[in-house]
This record gives C-alpha cells, sequence and structure tokens, in this order.
C-alpha cells in the first residue's frame, strides 16, 4: 500500500482516538477512496477499530474519566445487536446519508449554536437501552464501532461530561466492534488482508491521539476535536 495511504491512515487514528473514538467511520472512506474490496472494508475497519478503541479507552481510564455506570446500559443492548448486524449484508447507503445529515445537527449543538449542553443529568435506563440496541445494530451492519453516534447522545442528553463521554465511547466501540466481527465471523464472511502494517500504523496513531486528548488537551479543545471529526465523518458518510 502507498505511503501516502499509511500517513492518512495514521492522522486519522490518532484524531478519532484524542475524542474517545476507533475511528472505523474513517477508515472506511479512505479504503473506499483507495479501492478496497468492499468485502474487505467492514471487517478490516472493525479490527483497526479494536485497536484504536482500545488504546483510548486505557488512556482515558487512567486520566479518571471512566463511568460504568453510564456505559452498562447502552452495552447490555448494543452487544446482541451488534452481532446480529455483523451477521447481516445489506447496502447501508441510505442509512449513511441520513446519519450524515443528522451529525450536522449535532456538531451545532456542540459548538454551542443551540444553546450550552447541560452535564450530570441522571441516565434513563429505558431509553439508554433503546439507543444501545439501535446504535450496536447499525453498528454490525456498516461496520463502525458506534461511538461517533452514542457520543453526541449522551452530550446532548446531558448524561455525561466532554472527557467522561470519550471514555464511554471508546469502551462502546471496542465491545460493538468485537460483537460485529463475531457476527461476521459466523456469516462466514469474515475476510481481511495485509491487516499487519494498517494496525501497527493505526496503533502509533491511536497512542498518540489518546495520550493528547486524555492527558494534555483541554475541554474546549476537546470540543472542537469532536466537532471537527463529526463534521469530517458527515461528509463522508453523505458523499463516499
Amino acid at each position: 500500500m502507498s505511503v501516502d495511504f499509511l500517513i492518512i491512515l495514521f492522522v486519522i487514528a490518532a484524531l478519532y482516538a484524542s475524542v474517545g473514538h476507533g475511528g472505523a467511520s474513517g477508515y472506511l472512506a479512505l479504503m473506499g477512496i483507495y479501492g478496497f474490496a468492499p468485502e474487505t472494508m467492514k471487517p478490516s475497519a472493525l479490527i483497526l477499530n479494536l485497536f484504536v478503541a482500545g488504546i483510548s479507552f486505557i488512556q482515558f481510564y487512567r486520566s479518571g474519566n471512566f463511568r460504568w455506570q453510564t456505559l452498562l446500559p447502552f452495552i447490555i443492548a448494543s452487544i446482541p445487536m451488534a452481532f446480529l448486524g455483523g451477521m447481516l449484508s445489506i447496502d447501508p447507503v441510505w442509512y449513511k446519508r441520513i446519519l450524515g445529515v443528522l451529525l450536522i445537527f449535532a456538531v451545532l449543538r456542540l459548538l454551542g449554536i443551540f444553546g450550552q449542553v447541560q452535564t450530570h443529568r441522571k441516565i434513563r435506563w429505558a431509553l439508554a437501552l433503546i439507543i444501545g440496541a439501535s446504535i450496536g445494530f447499525f453498528s454490525g451492519l456498516i461496520g463502525i464501532g458506534g461511538g461517533i453516534i452514542l457520543s453526541p447522545v449522551i452530550l446532548l442528553l446531558g448524561w455525561a461530561d466532554m472527557k467522561q463521554t470519550a471514555a464511554i465511547s471508546a469502551a462502546f466501540i471496542w465491545i460493538n466492534s468485537l460483537a460485529g466481527l463475531m457476527g461476521i465471523y459466523s456469516a462466514n464472511s469474515l475476510i481481511v488482508t495485509d491487516m499487519w502494517q494498517y494496525v501497527l500504523v493505526a496503533v502509533a496513531g491511536g497512542i498518540i491521539g489518546a495520550y493528547l486528548g486524555s492527558f494534555r488537551w483541554n475541554l474546549t479543545i476537546l470540543k472542537w476535536c469532536l466537532s471537527l471529526v463529526l463534521l469530517m465523518a458527515s461528509i463522508k458518510l453523505m458523499f463516499i
């Protein structure tokens, strides 16, 4: 694979890891641009997610920002649905376009266009279970970890602050990615090639990005980074 592909992969992993994401939406877009075979894109993105989201979670956990009680209702519902989504193979084009539009509104909300986000509200389990199931299914279906959807939802509902959301999203992505891969494997459609070099580059980017996001950058920088990530993902989902 070309050097420019590996450089872009490194940047994507670093940027997404800095806000607690695995980067699957970025990897899928990049692989699409470089002409990867469709059957390899979904499992490849989920494998990279496992490494980058895992690194990001460790860093945010070490910085004291992880909250099990917030994550639990999401993963209870998302695990079986991500597995189910991973088993299926359908065209997700229209779903991605709709999601891309919705993410733009999330970006505007995070930037304070509709007022400031209130935090530390009590989590509502029934709503969290529904959200987790929905995100889990579409995550497994498309080949993403779901953090790009979960992060703005948690923030908009006021269930965690920026760094807590990053830690929760990283754990959610890792678990969903594993469930999705298991679903793909069970359907006998797990096809990946030459992953070792992509994993090494993504891990390097993930380590740097996660460290900067969890320990070095303040909340204002993190908010702008997350907004940039969501905007990038929105554009990719709608047009690539």
